[in-house]
């Protein structure tokens, strides 16, 4: 007879490991990374900004300004060459005047200064030169013919302004030859205006900012008195005090936030590119890519920011 043997006994299963505990603000892995990419889109925003702002204000600024008062100087030679040089606000063909046109050659010896004058005093002509006020009568014409120009910033061209002395000579070439000024006075905000003009006189005021290095305090006036003959002036269809705010003394362009904005967009989407290329082409592969780019955005966006700075800094 066959004995059977008791089963063996039943082995219970393993308990299961408890579940790691939750580490306190740790999120998923991929939340971390959109974090991450963000924070860096945001960083190299930042930096193209700042260094754009910089790199307008200094260097790039005076290659701009070099390179548009080389281009504009040809076209006026060109223009006197012609006989077809502006007299007035409007062109030979009877049309306004276009802002950033050429209209006179300006020189002060005791400066060494010799700059081409644009029309118009926007935030952004002045970044090329001085600029004419478009409701004032040109050099060597009867009136008082205002330029202004800014103290540091685009070529600092009016920046020595303050050391010119009384009795000293000013310069300036138009379609109607060369007019001679000679400066009487300095005048800063509360200081006596000039006497007024009498029939037939002429006078040139040069407007730049007072202060230090881009932290203007106020406004300086150069007054000077035309000893050269009165040329004639063609009737002007921009009366006196027809220009808007932006075109006034420390004016601003509030039309450039538009080109603010789009040059924005298109920076943070570069920047968001260049962070999701990092994750597939590595650090310097992107870099190499990426940092031009990221440099032309900046540079975009900052020269549009700049305009909103008052015009003469």
């Amino acid at each position: 007879m066959t004995v059977l043997s008791p089963p063996p006994p039943a082995v219970a299963p393993p308990a299961p490991a408890p579940p790691p505990e939750p580490v306190p603000g740790a999120g998923p892995p991929s939340a971390d990374r959109a974090g991450f990419a963000f924070a860096g889109a945001a960083l190299c925003v930042l930096a193209a900004l700042l260094l754009g702002f910089a790199a307008h204000l200094t260097v790039v600024g005076h290659l701009q300004h070099t390179r548009d008062q080389q281009t504009a100087y040809d076209e006026f030679r060109r223009q006197l060459a012609l006989g077809i040089a502006p007299v007035g606000q409007r062109t030979y063909e009877g049309e306004l005047l276009a802002p950033g046109a050429p209209v006179a050659l300006l020189r002060i010896p005791a400066l060494g200064l010799e700059e081409v004058v644009a029309e118009g005093t926007t935030s952004g002509i002045l970044m090329s030169g001085p600029g004419h006020r478009r409701d004032t009568p040109l050099p060597g014409q009867a009136g008082t013919s205002l330029i202004m120009g800014r103290q540091w910033g685009f070529g600092s061209p009016f920046n020595d302004l303050r050391q010119l002395p009384p009795g000293t000579e000013i310069r300036l070439t138009t379609g109607q030859g060369t007019a001679t000024y000679e400066v009487t006075a300095l005048r800063r905000a509360g200081d006596p205006l000039p006497p007024a003009l009498r029939e037939g006189e002429g006078r040139l005021t040069l407007i730049t900012a007072d202060g230090g290095p881009y932290t203007p305090s106020g406004t300086l006036r150069v007054d000077a008195e035309l000893t050269s003959e009165v040329q004639p002036a063609p009737p002007r269809p921009l009366a006196p005090g027809w220009i808007d705010g932006s075109e006034q003394a420390m004016g601003t362009e509030s039309a450039a936030w538009l080109p603010v904005f789009l040059w924005s967009q298109a920076l943070l989407i570069a920047a968001l590119l260049t962070m999701a290329a990092h994750r597939v082409w590595g650090r310097w592969q992107t870099w190499i890519t990426g940092v031009p780019v990221l440099a032309a955005f900046g540079l975009a966006v900052s020269g549009a920011a700049t305009r909103l700075l008052p015009n003469l800094l």
